[in-house]
């Protein structure tokens, strides 16, 4: 009985051996777990703020995208206006009314 008694108080302690070790490797890999989804985390944070700048640097041009489209869409309807067509008959194309009378200055000697 007294042999019996010291082969389980044996295997007792290499249990509990065996448990700590096993307790203090799953803390261990816990910990790096941890550690990783630290650094994991940063890094997403870090690229979370460059994406936001660049969303506002795009919201941005895309306003001014917007407004000189509709500078253009109104220079469009100018161009096809009969008002356009005399300001460029006259300035590139040297034509006049019937009833406009043309003043040019003298060339100087």
């Amino acid at each position: 009985m007294g042999q019996s008694r010291n082969e389980r108080m044996k295997r007792k302690s290499k249990y509990s051996w065996g448990s700590r070790m096993a307790l203090i490797g799953i803390t261990m890999v816990v910990l790096s777990l941890a550690v990783v989804m630290n650094f994991g985390a940063a890094s997403l944070r870090e690229k979370d703020l460059e994406y936001q700048a660049k969303e506002q640097n795009l919201e941005k041009v895309l306003a001014e995208e917007e407004a000189r489209a509709a500078q253009l869409e109104e220079y469009r309807v100018y161009v096809q206006t009969k008002q356009y067509v005399e300001k460029v008959a006259k300035e590139k194309l040297g034509l006049v009314k019937e009833d406009e009378i043309l003043l040019k200055p003298r060339e100087s000697e």
